[in-house]
């Protein structure tokens, strides 16, 4: 007996049965390692030159980045691995990305206790969007070619420092695109390496050979292999609430959970979406105070786990990665330490390629999949990147209420 029942249209319906441990043994396959340990890898590379970004953006020290590595691995690890294994399918849970960006942004007039107060606030509203229902009802109020214009806002300055990189140092950056595109190009090896991955791999190498590399100084210098992270005192601020709360919930609930959940019904699968909201509000609890941004259902990660083998046995490559990325956050101080010693043109280019995707989805949704020429995109696009701050409140969020707004007063009467 699998636990799995099949219904005529493909996708899976769950029977809430754990697999015993002899059908672990049965399911387990070299594929499914493979798997797993591909999107920890994935994750631990561009995304983290993501998080490496934000912290310096808000000039958080080493040790308050390390806890951030530390929260975002070791507990998103806890959850997937137990996610996994109760409901039988691959549920990769890290961290938001927009939400990293929008952290990043904020960082600028925030502390990080403020900030850290606002995660808190967000892991109940997101208990209380799941649990409720009400993320139907709130999605149905905002226009998701907004939703997405203002994710493409607050990325774009990604693909900027990608470019910028690259002018500024072809020798590496320009070695990490050519292999990204090759890799990318590839339909074959495309599926089996992150092409991110090979961008990682080509500026390591040429760093290498042009002497690249620096010296770990500094705070990051006295960071030890494996150490006991940084709590952080929430401090609860109207500004922080204000600017943060609402965009990252909808990161969280509307953009990256509906992405994550996407990916895996493509694959047959149906994530129970209920029990993903509500444990995604409740792990931003827990994970906030070591500084670490809210949980979310993770897209890219997920697509890697259901790229490969039997769909009744894909499960294992999400408890795999569950335990890699444990073992990775537990190691947080060194991987802070291995990134201190590349410049930062390596990082921007590692994180605009890691970003390339997540950007072109983003300004799809936002522009070619409406239905008819709009102005609401446009202008929350426009709000978003020109870094409007009223009130205490980031441009982002500006960028939704002026979207929203032109929605119903312009489009609509249109």
């Amino acid at each position: 007996m699998t636990g799995v029942d099949e219904r005529s249209a493909g996708v899976v319906k769950h029977v809430p049965r754990p697999p015993s441990l002899r059908e672990l043994r049965a399911d387990f396959g070299g594929r499914y390692l493979g798997a797993g340990a591909t999107g920890v890898l994935f994750s631990a590379t561009g995304p983290v030159a993501v998080i490496m970004g934000a912290a310096a953006a808000g000039s958080l020290g080493a040790q308050q980045t390390a806890s951030w590595i530390f929260g975002v691995f070791v507990l998103n690890g806890i959850l997937t691995l137990a996610a996994s294994w109760a409901y039988r399918m691959p549920l990769a849970f890290f961290w938001t990305i927009p939400g990293t960006v929008l952290v990043g942004e904020s960082l600028t007039t925030l502390s990080w206790a403020e900030v850290v107060g606002s995660y808190l606030v967000t892991g109940v509203l997101i208990i209380v969007l799941g649990a409720t229902g009400l993320v139907a009802k709130l999605m149905a109020c905002l226009p998701h070619s907004v939703v997405m214009a203002m994710v493409a806002g607050a990325f774009l300055s990604f693909g900027t420092s990608l470019v910028q990189a690259v002018s500024s140092d072809i020798a590496v950056a320009g070695v990490m695109v050519a292999a990204w595109v090759a890799l990318t190009r590839s339909g074959t090896w495309s599926i089996r390496v992150p092409p991110v991955l090979a961008a990682l791999v080509a500026g390591l190498a040429a760093l290498a050979m042009t002497g690249g590399f620096g010296v770990v100084t500094g705070p990051a210098a006295q960071l030890p292999v494996i150490g006991w992270p940084d709590l952080v005192a929430p401090v609860f601020s109207w500004a922080a609430v204000s600017q943060l709360v609402v965009p990252l919930a909808i990161t969280v609930v509307a953009v990256q959970n509906g992405q994550g959940a996407a990916v895996l019904g493509a694959a047959g699968h149906r994530a129970p979406t209920t029990l993903v909201t509500v444990a995604c509000g409740v792990w931003s609890l827990l994970a906030a105070p070591f500084g670490a941004v809210s949980t979310c259902l993770a897209g890219p990660t997920n697509a890697l786990l259901v790229a490969v083998g039997e769909r009744k046995r894909q499960y294992i490559a999400g408890m795999t990665c569950g335990a890699i990325a444990i073992v990775v956050g537990a190691l947080a101080p060194l991987l802070v330490r291995g990134l201190a010693v590349v410049p930062t043109t390596f990082i921007a280019a590692l994180a605009g390629l890691a970003m390339l995707d997540a950007l072109r989805g983003a300004f799809s949704a936002a522009f070619v999949a409406v239905e008819r020429p709009v102005l609401a995109p446009l202008i929350t696009l426009l709000v978003t990147v020109a870094g409007f701050d009223a009130a205490g409140l980031g441009s982002p969020f500006w960028g939704l209420i002026a979207g929203v707004a032109a929605t119903y007063l312009l489009d609509r009467r249109r």
